[in-house]
This record gives structure tokens, sequence and C-alpha cells, in this order.
């Protein structure tokens, strides 16, 4: 029997708000908190948290992981059109890390967020 709940991922990151507005663009949901804090909500409207913590000497993670240097965590973004989603995360700024699908075959294609984090766009 489970005894805790998942409050919030959170992510560390140089700069909280600009990557908070990124995630609110891909995601939706609404942001709390301003520039100069160290720690953004977002809250999303299925009840779920993401949080942004300011992280002095933040350094990216790598993506695919290396043995001195893990990804540690990634996020996989359900989309209905890959395409589409993908047009929208890179002029959001996002960084495309392997978007070879293999002509459909694969459903995923991984990014960087602006921050350095990798997340995945996955077809249902």
């Amino acid at each position: 029997m489970p005894f805790a709940k998942i409050t919030a991922i959170v992510l560390d990151c140089p700069e909280p708000l600009p990557l908070a507005r990124f995630y609110a663009e891909v995601l939706g949901g609404e942001i709390k908190g301003a520039a100069d804090d160290d720690w953004v909500d977002l809250f999303l409207e299925d009840g779920s948290r993401l949080a942004f913590q300011r992280a002095p000497g933040f350094v990216p993670p790598n993506w695919p992981s290396s043995d001195d240097h893990s990804q540690q965590l990634h996020l996989d973004l359900d989309v209905a059109d890959i395409e589409a989603a993908q047009e929208r995360v890179l002029a959001l700024g996002a960084l495309p890390l392997d978007i070879d699908d293999q002509d459909g075959r694969r459903d995923f294609r991984v990014y960087a967020d602006p921050a350095g984090h990798p997340f995945c766009l996955i077809r249902p």
C-alpha cells in the first residue's frame, strides 16, 4: 500500500522563470513566481506540478548518459502530432538531441530544454 504521493517534479536550473515559461508554453498551466525568485512553480491543469529551482553552478545533464555525467532524469511528453510538436519546441528554444525516429518505426524523439534537461516527445 502506498504511503506517499508525488507533489512536484523539481528541475534545477540557472534561471527558474524562463524555464518555467518554456514548459508553460509546451504543457500549459499557471506559473507562480517572479524573475528573481529561487523557486518557481508551474501548476498544470491535471493537478500535477513542475517546479524550477535556481542552482548556482548548474551543469546540464548529459544525453546520452556517460559514466561520469548522467542525465539523471528526463520527461516523456505525449503529443498528438510529433511533427507539429517538434516545430513548436524547437521554436521555443529546445535543442534536438536525437530526432531520428527511423521513418516512424520509433515512437519518440529526444530534445534538451533551454537549460539542457533531456525530454522526449512521444507518439501515444
